[in-house]
């Protein structure tokens, strides 16, 4: 196979419309989530908080403006194959060119500050973005995008399970975080579930979690009946849209699983609330 030459202004366009189009337009599966969701529900002002939810991702969708003034921080899951030579900037200059333009552009709230601790000060272009890259063989790039607001990722927890606490440590870890969570990730929420790896693997693995359709089970079936249970369980906890009560607590539950040390089992959840964007695009 021979090397492929990509020019770096294709990737910033790239990454551009990757990211004003996840904040535009909600994916799909979330849209018929919502919409089931609203008619199985009991209670009416459930039904209501979703029909609101429905009506906004629409108009967003129409208007082309975000669904939620939380345009979040840039992550982008990225393949990268091994024949590719990026013509012009590097690599990672023309992800964040592209991410800047989209949150400038595309009139997208800036939310990333400098500095953690002291200074905060606006960086006015929501970049740096966070960058998994993965490198695989192939002369394409595919790139999985999305907007994390922190309502939801505020939410986040990581359990440094041991191997002992088997299946039920897992249920109990996501559902003690769900549970601690409450309203505050604007539920209905999706919930990604990172096991295995290490400390940072499976805090990875969550969010990656996040970013796959709910409409696609994890291909082994045992992973995907412990995601069937838990979202079971989850939407019998009475939190409900927004909050509010109902039968809706989530829409989703999708876990990624990885090989780990023999004394361990990390444990990551990363809650997503129902503004669940990722778009991808293979240049």
């Amino acid at each position: 196979m021979e090397i492929r030459e990509i020019a770096s202004e294709k990737i910033t366009e790239a990454v551009c419309k990757l990211f004003t189009d996840c904040n535009y337009y909600i994916g799909d599966d979330i849209m018929n989530a919502l919409e089931q969701a609203r008619e199985n529900e009991d209670s009416q002002l459930a039904k209501n908080v979703l029909t609101q939810i429905i009506d906004n991702d629409k108009i967003a969708a129409k208007e082309q403006i975000p669904m939620c003034q939380d345009t979040g921080m840039a992550v982008l899951f990225v393949e990268y194959g091994d024949r590719v030579v990026v013509d012009g900037e590097g690599f990672y200059d023309a992800v964040e060119k592209g991410v800047a333009k989209a949150y400038i552009d595309g009139c997208l709230r800036k939310s990333v500050v400098d500095d953690p601790v002291f200074d905060r000060v606006n960086t006015k272009n929501n970049t740096p973005p966070i960058i998994h890259t993965k490198i695989v063989h192939g002369d394409k790039i595919r790139i999985t995008a999305g907007g994390k607001g922190f309502g939801s990722e505020n939410m986040s927890s990581v359990k440094m399970l041991t191997p002992s606490a088997g299946v039920e440590g897992v249920k109990k870890a996501v559902l003690d975080a769900v549970a601690y969570a409450g309203p505050n990730p604007c539920p209905p929420i999706v919930v990604g579930v990172g096991i295995g790896g290490t400390f940072e693997r499976a805090a990875q693995l969550a969010k990656l979690a996040t970013f796959r359709s709910i409409s696609k089970p994890n291909p082994d079936e045992r992973y995907a009946a412990l995601e069937r249970e838990l979202l079971d369980t989850i939407n019998k906890m009475n939190i409900g849209p927004a909050g509010l009560g109902g039968k809706t607590t989530a829409l989703g539950v999708n876990i990624e699983a990885s090989p780990t040390h023999i004394a361990g089992m990390p444990v990551a959840v990363n809650i997503c609330c129902h503004a669940c964007r990722h778009k991808s695009i293979e240049i």
